[in-house]
């Protein structure tokens, strides 16, 4: 048989060639739940920020998949066990890691559902997904939920030096630009091994896990936590938080997209699990639902919700500012004054739930290295040694202590 028939290539242009067996990663791919990733944006509204961030968590989970597949190579080469059904496994639940995000990734997360992280809805996607392939995900969802008495195997999908996170490093410092962000995956992950069931790092490796510590905190300060990223975030928050306001007061808005007004006018929570209703509508949801709807309320006679969708459409963004935390309380209540002398000039409504969706505070938090929580560990003769004692430079404990900056996101014309 032509070996070519049992394979699927993509090209991916961070990774190169990308191999994928047909059969059941096919089926899974090619699966609407599953294509539904390709109208999703990796980095939200950073593609305001940085043009060429366009990537869908369709190519994310595609290119983290491979890596497992080198990885796999790799450790079996280094004569770690690992059976076809385990190799398998690992690859799905790489491939499915991302699979319950919704619109724009992370940007409307909790604002959608009451006490909702997307973790619940990928394991509840899965479980869905196993029942309709009749089983042939259980291996896959056991290392998912650390459940497989491989622990290594789950490490790869999530831990400090995941499979997830080396794809994804990789993948928005080519597509935003931001060099600083780049990771030598390669060296990281040749070093890879298993001693006493957990991934460690040969010594050859250990400057390559000290960039990819560095290009962490590094992407975190550039990309995912810049400023004007964060105000993007705040302005599409106040829009849906807007919106839900009127809706509960009765005001008739138009709603082009089904699921969205479904969610926007019940009141699901995942505080206890995530339900079938919840999942089906959640699902239909992509990345077009909030443009298109975007683009009807911006026609609203809500003069505030109509402001805040033609801000965003037209790019006309809030500013961030970052203060010390002992000067925020002031300069809220600084703002907040006058935010609402801007409004009134303008014949707009001035209460307090008006004024907060033109001023938000809040606080940005960065870990590069999660020492206390979860430790990486080098291989030094035959001895596992945790990171930072590993290393000659001290300021990888210094990368250890979480940076937490207050903000506030205010109107630029004040």
């Amino acid at each position: 048989m032509d070996r070519s028939t049992q394979y699927k290539i993509f090209n991916d242009p961070v990774h190169g060639f990308i191999t994928i067996p047909k059969g059941l990663m096919m089926r899974l791919i090619d699966h609407p739940y599953f294509q539904r990733l390709r109208r999703i944006r990796q980095l939200g509204l950073a593609y305001l920020v940085f043009p060429a961030a366009e990537h869908s968590r369709f190519s994310h989970a595609v290119g983290a998949m491979e890596l497992g597949q080198r990885v796999i190579k790799n450790l079996r080469e280094k004569d770690t066990t690992i059976s076809e059904a385990e190799a398998q496994g690992t690859m799905i639940a790489l491939l499915l890691h991302d699979i319950g995000h919704g619109p724009l990734s992370h940007t409307l997360e909790h604002v959608l559902v009451k006490d909702f992280h997307h973790e619940q809805m990928t394991l509840k996607v899965m479980e869905s997904l196993n029942r309709e392939f009749m089983g042939d995900l259980e291996l896959a969802m056991a290392i998912f939920e650390n459940r497989h008495p491989k622990k290594f195997l789950h490490q790869l999908v999530s831990s400090q030096l995941d499979l997830d996170r080396l794809d994804y490093l990789k993948r928005d410092s080519f597509f935003t630009g931001v060099s600083e962000g780049a990771v030598g995956i390669n060296r990281i992950l040749k070093t890879m091994r298993v001693f006493n069931g957990n991934v460690v790092i040969e010594r050859k490796g250990i400057y390559a896990v000290e960039n990819y510590i560095l290009a962490r905190r590094l992407m975190y300060m550039q990309v995912y936590l810049h400023k004007t990223v964060l105000a993007a975030d705040a302005l599409m928050g106040a829009i849906f938080r807007r919106v839900k306001w009127l809706l509960d007061a009765g005001t008739v808005l138009p709603m082009p997209s089904y699921p969205l007004s479904q969610l926007l006018t019940g009141s699901f929570s995942a505080r206890k699990g995530v339900s079938d209703e919840l999942m089906e509508l959640y699902l239909q949801l992509d990345d077009h639902d909030v443009f298109l709807s975007l683009k009807q309320w911006a026609k609203a006679s809500d003069p505030v919700l109509a402001d805040l969708c033609t801000r965003f459409l037209n790019r006309s963004l809030f500013r961030t500012t970052f203060l010390p935390q002992a000067e925020m309380e002031q300069a809220y209540e600084d703002l907040k004054q006058r935010t609402r002398q801007y409004l009134a000039s303008r014949g707009m409504p001035e209460d307090d739930e008006t004024i907060a969706c033109y001023l938000h505070s809040d606080r940005s938090y960065s870990e590069a290295y999660k020492y206390r929580q979860e430790q990486l560990w080098i291989l030094d003769d035959g001895k596992a040694v945790e990171f930072s004692k590993a290393v000659d430079a001290q300021h990888i404990m210094a990368l250890s202590k979480p940076v937490i900056k207050p903000y506030l996101v205010h109107l630029k014309e004040i």
